[in-house]
């Protein structure tokens, strides 16, 4: 995968952004750089710390994993109240 300028100015920004938001430090030169970051941008709480993980996924062409939920988990994502039923 090549580096461009647009691929570490991103890398630079959620850098910046998961340290302050996160505490997490991670180096540009780790290997595995790209995809710390992603799953830090997964578990981030703020919208632009996402968007800038989607960035840089697109950029580089390194997707995650879809986590593998358990059964509780799915049952209360599916049963979840999603406000009035519309007929």
């Amino acid at each position: 995968m090549e580096l461009t300028k647009a691929v570490l100015d991103c890398m630079q920004t959620l850098r910046r952004q998961l340290r302050d938001e996160q505490a997490v430090d991670i180096r540009l030169s780790q290997p595995d750089a790209i995809l710390s970051m992603l799953n830090a941008c997964a578990e981030s709480r703020q919208g632009a710390t996402r968007e800038l993980g989607e960035r840089l996924s697109e950029l580089t062409g390194v997707r995650l994993k879809a986590p593998v939920l358990s059964e509780e988990e799915l049952i209360r994502k599916y049963t979840q109240y999603a406000g009035p039923l519309r007929g």
